[in-house]
């Protein structure tokens, strides 16, 4: 089979920009989440959110009427891409265009645009609406729009399986290069929908954390006082590409992507199947995609979200993956710094599994006060960093629907 490997990274996240600042934010535990700024939120039942803060796109997108034309989360997947491909040393077009692809997915899209032109239409009439509505809105553009301003001629296109849609697009990406249909792959997740109507609708589900007094200690995987997860927003993408490619190139290699699994729960329309079924099967497929030993694979990058049915459930899974290996596991959740990124969590937490693999460290699941009683036998790393080196790691996404993706990195042999 064929090796693939990650030489690129890039991440617009609520606890920082770009790989070296996230970095640090994961080391240290900061928490991204705050009071929501971007809109008035007073008469919401919510008013938290993990927003970008001090954004600039003119630092990753050159032309200003294309940064006009992108929403807000297109902006962030190609300033994401922008560090990725400068990183993987892409600029310097030594590959084939047509044998690079993209798979850049989002879960909602450009929820931003929709609701401010639907404002427009209401207020104005039919004409006021933006010509570049459409092109705004949808889902697949960010992908679309990286591929035009790098010349990737590959496979192009963008999965929407709500929050597992990020990580469905780096596996995905990994099986198009593994059946030699392309050499390289830019992949990963982007969202940006902390809007009025967003917020509302996950509101009214009671799907969200009402902490508004302490924002900063309101996503609280695996803890027993958790109360519902934390919008975020953001992007992560990743270059992956074959072996011949890397080495053909003289790219410098990250880590290396060994496995990929997808499954459905066929079970409830929002909740988890409760024993994890998907999980298991998810997490299991993508260990013996490539043969790699369980025993090696000793660290987990949770789903954790933070909702009292879904991080019991997932660790049921884990168990099952892992069983009397269990005890040489360390479980963290990203999601407990920056919120829920929907599309962009499976993505971003790739990002972070990447970095924790490259640096010999697992970032703090913040605010695990008082770890659930259901969860007490758990190695979930709580509220401290710990040096530690991954052989193996393994990134969860788990979407609405039922949808589950697991991929599976180790460090570069």
């Amino acid at each position: 089979m064929k090796r693939v490997f990650v030489t690129g990274l890039g991440v617009v996240s609520p606890i920082g920009i770009g790989v070296d600042n996230f970095v640090e934010g994961l080391r240290q535990g900061k928490s991204g989440v705050s009071s929501i700024a971007g809109f008035d939120a007073s008469k919401h039942t919510v008013q938290i959110a993990g927003e970008i803060k001090n954004f600039d796109p003119e630092q990753y997108m050159q032309n200003k009427k294309e940064i006009r034309r992108n929403d807000r989360y297109s902006q962030f997947a190609m300033s994401a891409a922008a560090m990725a491909v400068a990183q993987a040393g892409l600029l310097e077009k030594n590959y084939d265009p047509f044998r690079v692809g993209v798979t850049v997915s989002t879960g909602i899209g450009g929820i931003h645009t929709f609701e401010s032109e639907y404002d427009t239409c209401l207020a104005g009439g039919p004409s006021r609406v933006s010509p570049f509505l459409v092109p705004m809105m949808i889902c697949n553009i960010s992908a679309g729009c990286i591929a035009m301003e790098y010349g990737f001629n590959g496979p192009n296109y963008c999965i929407v399986s709500a929050c597992a849609s990020g990580l469905h697009g780096i596996g995905e990406a990994f099986l198009k290069i593994v059946h030699d249909e392309c050499d390289i792959m830019v992949c990963g997740g982007a969202e940006a929908a902390i809007t009025p109507l967003t917020v509302a609708g996950f509101a009214k589900m009671k799907a969200l954390s009402t902490r508004n007094d302490a924002p900063e200690k309101a996503s609280r995987p695996f803890d027993k006082d958790r109360d519902g997860f934390v919008m975020g927003e953001g992007a992560g993408v990743l270059v992956i590409e074959s072996e011949e490619s890397a080495r053909r190139r003289g790219a410098r290699v990250l880590a290396e992507v060994r496995g990929y699994g997808a499954t459905a729960d066929a079970y409830h329309l929002t909740a988890p199947h409760p024993e994890g079924e998907g999980g298991f099967r998810a997490m299991t497929k993508a260990i013996n995609f490539s043969n790699f030993p369980v025993e090696r694979v000793n660290y987990v990058n949770a789903h954790g979200t933070s909702t009292p049915l879904g991080d019991v459930a997932e660790m049921k899974a884990v168990r099952r993956v892992f069983a009397d290996k269990m005890s040489s596991v360390s479980i963290n959740a990203t999601k407990s710094m920056i919120g829920h990124l929907l599309g962009a969590a499976g993505a971003v937490g790739s990002v972070a599994t990447v970095l924790q693999i490259q640096h010999g460290f697992i970032h703090p699941t913040i605010n695990l006060d008082n770890i659930d009683p259901e969860l007490s036998d758990l190695d979930l790393t709580p509220n401290v960093a710990r040096e530690k080196q991954i052989d193996g790691g393994i990134v969860n996404s788990f979407g609405f629907g039922g949808q589950n993706a697991s991929v599976l990195f180790s460090k570069p042999e």
